[in-house]
């Protein structure tokens, strides 16, 4: 039996407080995140951004895991397997997201991020034998037309050339990649002994060292952009878009699996588009509204509990 079932029993419902709140606190944090990476592209190289984020979130989440008790100590082979987890999630990850938002719109990222849900459902079944039933099957097959409407209506409304919007995609595709992986990973038996916490402050530190030998072979010396947009798109990214959301994604996993907890992605560009009609004037096209519309019944359809066995 997996540590997951050993762990938390039977699968709750969407509907619980324990998933539900967690799911959408996660969804609205991370849908607004995507605007302000966008300003976090300028002055400063993009490693240096990544390393400045990781930084102070591993600061944060040390901070959050002594506030709340949480052990600190991990033995020597976690130490590998938090060293693996940081270079993937924080690391490659993120590099190739912030990257990608040279090439593309940060609208059509957030949009191919949400086939995060596709690896993890995969991954999750052969390494977890976590099984995928039929009611997440449909959802998912109604969400990724609903995704598949909104990267057209996102690659449409791009001003970029073919070309940028081919090596723009490679790039998110990558980062969906590495970043299943390490979703997957923390929730086998070996790593899932250990906090969530725990886990996320060690991965994070790693990362950020990681991030910071990356960022000066391929940089050069630290550059900080000074604005007060720019510091305190950091700090919101690293206290708000990471050490908040991560304790609560990575549960998320935990309690419901890594496919279902990946549906995040495929609410997360709906809310992006929310925000910017509120702030930024966006008009909904009819392909919008049909992704939209066809994300979140796929969502509703997914998240159904599976039936208990009789």
């Amino acid at each position: 039996m997996s540590m997951i079932g050993a762990k938390t029993g039977e699968e709750p419902g969407f509907l619980t407080p324990r998933v539900w709140i967690p799911f959408m606190v996660t969804s609205l944090i991370w849908g607004s995140t995507w605007f302000v990476i966008r300003d976090q592209l300028g002055t400063v190289p993009t490693t240096w951004s990544v390393t400045y984020r990781f930084i102070v979130a591993a600061i944060g989440m040390f901070i959050l895991a002594l506030v709340l008790r949480q052990p600190l100590k991990i033995d020597r082979p976690m130490v590998g397997w938090t060293m693996l987890l940081g270079l993937l999630q924080f690391g490659i990850n993120f590099n190739f997201v912030y990257t990608a938002e040279h090439y593309v719109t940060s609208g059509l990222v957030a949009v191919v991020f949400a086939l995060l849900i596709v690896p993890n459902a995969l991954l999750a079944k052969y390494w977890l034998g976590r099984p995928i039933s039929g009611a997440f099957k449909l959802g998912s097959l109604i969400a990724s037309l609903g995704v598949g409407l909104l990267m057209l209506q996102e690659y449409r409304a791009a001003p970029v050339d073919g070309a940028d919007v081919l090596l723009g995609l490679s790039l998110v595709l990558c980062a969906v990649a590495t970043a299943s992986v390490s979703n997957v990973l923390q929730v086998t038996p070996r790593i899932a002994r250990f906090p969530t916490i725990t886990i996320l402050a060690w991965s994070m530190l790693w990362g950020s060292i990681g991030n910071s030998v990356f960022a000066f072979v391929t940089a050069g010396p630290p550059i900080v952009d000074m604005r007060p947009g720019y510091i305190g798109g950091v700090l919101y990214l690293s206290i708000v878009g990471t050490v908040i959301t991560f304790p609560l994604y990575f549960r998320l996993i935990r309690d419901i699996g890594p496919g279902k907890a990946a549906y995040t992605g495929v609410v997360i560009p709906v809310v992006a588009m929310l925000l910017s009609t509120i702030f930024e004037g966006y008009v909904w096209s009819t392909l919008a509204l049909a992704g939209s519309a066809l994300a979140m019944l796929g969502l509703v359809v997914a998240m159904q509990a599976p039936k208990p066995d009789r």
